[in-house]
């Protein structure tokens, strides 16, 4: 009887409770929107202060970031970045650390090994940088720094090998320069001349790519002038006279005088006839 009445209990249960209680767990927790809105606003207030250099208005913004949010590594690698500027190096290098324990980033890394840069703990440095280099091989900047810290431990080909590198990425002269400048160290002659002749022609190249830009910046400025359209030329046709009306004066002159000639010409027409009877009629009296 008992286990049939425990049965029941349960069935009683999963009926009326348990849905109650799995409406309750798939709530979704009320966002805050308030909280989104603060993080964001003391963000900006930290990203303006460092622009602007204002250490302690940005610290204190860091700091309250990160008392609502303690994983939040951009802001312990921001704080760091501002500790390593105060030249507060310890502090810089534990925010660095923690930063790198959140989220692998290469550029903490890189800023940690910086950091051991200045403080010449060349070997810690070292090995910061190559693991920086083994998250993000693709920044000349990065050889470079290991190859200061190789050439701080006397690691001279270490070094040579890292700028070589670097100057396979950016073609740059200033890196060129720095290797000639350890070869000049060495007293390494042959190596010397070579790395010389290299300065001279990557001049070379980018006096000829700085002419090429200005031709394309010109070619780019010249403002083509709007072609005008010819304008037609004008044909001047003659103007047409005006017909001479004559007045009502001339016009009845010229009537009348045609009605005088119109008689004149029908009474000569008269007379003719008359005449010529009258000069058959004395020929025959005289005959």
């Amino acid at each position: 009887m008992l286990g049939i009445f425990l049965i029941l209990l349960f069935v009683i249960f999963l009926i009326f409770f348990e849905p109650k209680i799995e409406a309750r767990l798939k709530k979704p927790a009320p966002e805050n929107k308030n909280f989104d809105a603060q993080m964001k606003k003391l963000w900006d207030i930290a990203k303006i202060s460092m622009k602007e250099r204002k250490t302690l208005r940005a610290e204190k913004a860091l700091l309250t970031i990160l008392k609502f949010d303690e994983t939040n590594a951009a802001a312990f690698n921001r704080l760091g970045i501002l500790y390593a500027k105060s030249q507060n190096y310890d502090e810089a290098i534990e925010c660095f650390e923690i930063a790198q324990s959140l989220d692998s980033n290469p550029s903490s890394l890189h800023n940690v090994g910086l950091i051991y840069l200045e403080t010449g703990a060349y070997e810690k440095a070292s090995m910061a940088f190559q693991q920086a280099l083994k998250l993000e091989g693709d920044v000349p900047a990065r050889f470079i720094a290991l190859a200061k810290s190789e050439e701080k431990l006397g690691h001279r080909k270490a070094a040579v090998e890292a700028l070589e590198s670097a100057y396979a990425l950016d073609h740059s002269i200033s890196t060129l320069r720095h290797i000639l400048s350890i070869y000049e160290d060495m007293g390494d002659a042959e190596n010397i001349q070579i790395v010389t002749a290299r300065i001279e022609q990557q001049v070379a190249e980018d006096e000829l790519k700085k002419k090429q830009e200005l031709a394309k910046k010109q070619k780019r400025t010249v403002v083509k002038k709007p072609v005008r359209a010819a304008k037609p030329t004008k044909i001047f046709y003659p103007k047409a006279k005006k017909p001479t009306v004559k007045s009502s004066e001339s016009t009845s002159q010229t009537s009348t005088e045609r009605t005088i000639q119109d008689a004149k010409f029908s009474a000569t027409a008269v007379s003719r006839p008359a005449a010529t009877r009258t000069s058959t009629r004395r020929r025959k009296m005289i005959q």
